[in-house]
């Protein structure tokens, strides 16, 4: 499920219905030093939150996929239910409105890269998570 080989390394959740994307997220998340779960739905996403809730560190969500949430909703969600996750939601197509995000939230722009998710891992993730610096 993981590339990270770090037994301390936290977790992150990555819920996007795009396989080649995730694919990319969980490469750059492990590159920042997390071990990922995967999702391809908001419900999954859902239940993983609920049952790895003590180990997951930050919640890496697409807004657009199949699901019963759509990301905006598995952030508010994951906000209301679990506080200390960091949060970090990114589309294409939609950005978030006024309500959209719950506070502290930030929103990212597809196509990004392994610089830009860095720089906002590093802004809200508290000390002790910060990533791991870039590989060149």
């Amino acid at each position: 499920m993981d590339k990270h080989s770090s037994s301390s390394a936290p977790y992150a959740l990555v819920v996007e219905d795009d396989g080649l994307i995730r694919m990319d997220i969980v490469e750059i998340l492990s590159d920042a030093g997390f071990r990922t779960y995967e999702a391809a739905t908001s419900d999954e996403g859902a239940i993983l939150l609920e049952r790895e809730r003590q180990s997951i560190v930050l919640l890496f969500s697409d807004v657009q996929m199949p699901g019963s949430l759509d990301g905006f909703g598995l952030a508010r969600k994951a906000a209301q239910c679990w506080p200390h996750i960091s949060i970090v939601v990114a589309s294409g197509h939609v950005c978030p409105g006024p309500n959209d995000l719950p506070e502290g939230v930030r929103f990212i722009d597809k196509p990004f890269t392994a610089g830009m998710v860095h720089d906002h891992l590093k802004e809200i993730l508290p000390d002790g998570q910060k990533p791991e610096p870039l590989k060149d």
